[in-house]
């Protein structure tokens, strides 16, 4: 896969460091500051941060720049609840098509997603995880809606998964019952268990970013 653009990748950014609670609601973003940090030039920077007024994480304030918009409870939740029906359709169907040596590298990556956490290898537990949710995405044969889980995961903070408390963890013993289900071809078990994990990682997120609680009806 190739490097995103350039405006792609300050988008990105931006919005991990909004997601995680590191630019909070109110908060100007200097664009100069955000291409000095990324090494990149102002203009695909202000294009990336167009793209987040676009997407409500920012709002552009006349002659004073953008500021970071309010994001609350809901709104991660939200994320996550489409994320989670996403990935546990893609697990169910999975569970039917994965061959007797996909499940068999599934249990490796696991294996090795204990093994780096005890280590505190934090950044293998990361991709030791990407790579064992790929399998199951890839397995499923569902590419159209494999596009629409990656387009939603854009909302993920992958590049601060360390900062999150409990995630590396929870790839850990939440896998354990979609494994199970996966070894059992219970193609219900596993959309439950996925979906529960993805869930679960939107709350630890809320827990973490410490966000406006939703004062809507």
């Amino acid at each position: 896969m190739g490097r995103p653009q350039l405006s792609d990748e300050a988008a990105a950014y931006v919005r991990e460091l909004v997601l995680t609670g590191q630019l909070r609601a109110g908060e100007f973003v200097r664009v100069d500051r955000v291409a000095e940090q990324l090494e990149m030039s102002v203009t695909p920077v202000r294009e990336g941060l167009l793209a987040l007024r676009g997407e409500g994480f920012l709002e552009l304030a006349p002659r004073r720049g953008f500021v970071v918009a309010e994001l609350t409870e809901d709104d991660v939740r939200d994320l996550f609840w489409v994320q989670a029906r996403l990935a546990g359709e893609l697990a169910a169907r999975a569970t039917t098509r994965l061959t007797p040596a996909e499940v068999a590298e599934l249990e490796e990556l696991q294996a090795t997603i204990t093994r780096a956490l005890e280590a505190g290898e934090l950044d293998e537990v990361e991709r030791s995880n990407h790579a064992f949710h790929r399998t199951i995405n890839l397995a499923a044969r569902s590419p159209k809606l494999a596009w629409f889980l990656r387009a939603a995961t854009r909302y993920v903070p992958n590049r601060f998964y360390h900062r999150i408390g409990g995630w590396p963890d929870a790839s850990r013993h939440d896998h354990a019952g979609l494994l199970d289900a996966i070894r059992a071809r219970d193609a219900e078990g596993a959309r439950r268990a996925m979906e529960e994990h993805i869930i679960h990682a939107g709350q630890l997120l809320v827990d973490h970013a410490d966000l406006a609680v939703s004062t809507e009806d």
